[in-house]
């Protein structure tokens, strides 16, 4: 069999990798996912994140001596067969407990890929004499993997709509096992960088030191957390919204490309927008009004809003917070997380 001539490169196979190894279909139906095909409440499907993210912090370290011990392309192939596992396992039943299992799968899977895709890329980089622009091509990785989520979402909608709410679950399998596919076709550079492990604990110990030590530090990264946690919700919240409008499910991929498309532009210019508003600090003071704007007027009047470490820690004790007030009251819950991100602008000037 004959391959195109790109794919020569094993940098255009990294790339297209990062395109399929994020290709869930089942992103723009999640909600109607667990509430109307798993019986489950909202409550019950923030308990789910919060299993989720513990995990994936309890086995960020483990899995990254893994990818030490057998070379990251092989991380990369077993965390996309696993997650591939893990959808397999969601869509066959509605069951918490069965959830539970797949969310378990999937924090594995995750953190398999986890900073392996990254230092597989570099390493390929540093082989090929090319580490000078590392900085572009793993940018445009990035990009290619919102691509790949933006493309998936509308496809994902269809099959909910055509097959049913758990298709877009179970055929999630198939982009998962092409990723693995060409994951298992890139070959492993000799050069290897900074011990996967190794580096994850140097990440954490020295980004605690600095928000300990740094004012400056601890104040931005107090703004972001709480910022970026409210904006969280916007992917759990805006498919119930659409539900309560009456819209039909074939419209909630455009909804959740759109959402990802707006991450895309504001992402590749954030260079820009910091320009206009002045620093970084007031790009997130800005940013914490905007979020609780929208989150505000979506709880007071039925309109469709568009809208590391730390953060996912506290989104564990979040997660449940927040799915218990919006079992009770959608509304409440919208407006609680609209007013959350106010916190932070109460945190003490000191940038």
């Amino acid at each position: 069999m004959k391959f195109p001539q790109w794919w020569g490169d094993p940098i255009n196979r990294n790339y297209l990798y990062a395109f399929f190894k994020n290709f869930a279909f089942f992103s723009a139906v999640l909600i109607p996912f667990f509430t109307d095909w798993g019986h489950i409440s909202l409550f019950q499907v923030q308990l789910l994140q919060s299993w989720f993210s513990v995990w994936v912090f309890l086995l960020e370290i483990p899995t990254g001596a893994v990818a030490d011990k057998i070379g990251r392309k092989h991380s990369l192939i077993l965390g996309s067969a696993t997650i591939a596992l893990a959808t397999i396992v969601y869509g066959c039943f509605p069951s918490f407990s069965i959830f539970l299992l797949a969310e378990f799968l999937f924090a594995l899977g995750y953190a398999l890929n986890s900073g392996a895709d990254q230092a597989l890329l570099y390493d390929t980089l540093k082989s090929q004499g090319r580490e000078g622009e590392s900085k572009k091509i793993l940018g445009r990785s990035d990009a290619l993997m919102l691509a790949g989520m933006m493309v998936a979402a509308p496809i994902g909608s269809i099959l909910a709509s055509r097959l049913g709410l758990n298709a877009p679950q179970y055929l999630t399998a198939i982009p998962m096992l092409i990723a693995s596919a060409i994951a298992w076709s890139i070959p492993e550079p000799k050069y290897h960088s900074q011990s996967e492990s190794k580096k994850y604990f140097d990440i954490i110990k020295y980004g605690f030191a600095t928000i300990r030590h740094n004012p400056v530090i601890r104040t931005l990264a107090l703004d972001s957390v709480v910022v970026a946690s409210a904006a969280y919700f916007v992917v759990w919240f805006y498919q119930p919204m659409m539900s309560n409008l009456g819209i039909p499910i074939i419209y909630f991929g455009l909804a959740h490309a759109g959402l990802l498309l707006s991450e895309i532009l504001v992402s590749s210019h954030f260079h820009f927008l910091e320009k206009i508003i002045g620093s970084g600090a007031a790009y997130l003071h800005h940013s914490a009004i905007l979020v609780s704007l929208v989150f505000v007027l979506a709880a007071l009047f039925p309109i469709l809003s568009s809208i590391g470490m730390v953060r996912r820690l506290a989104l564990v004790i979040l997660n449940p917070i927040i799915g218990f007030a919006a079992t009770r009251s959608f509304p409440l819950a919208l407006l609680i997380v609209g007013l959350f991100p106010l916190f932070s602008l109460l945190i003490k000037e000191e940038v």
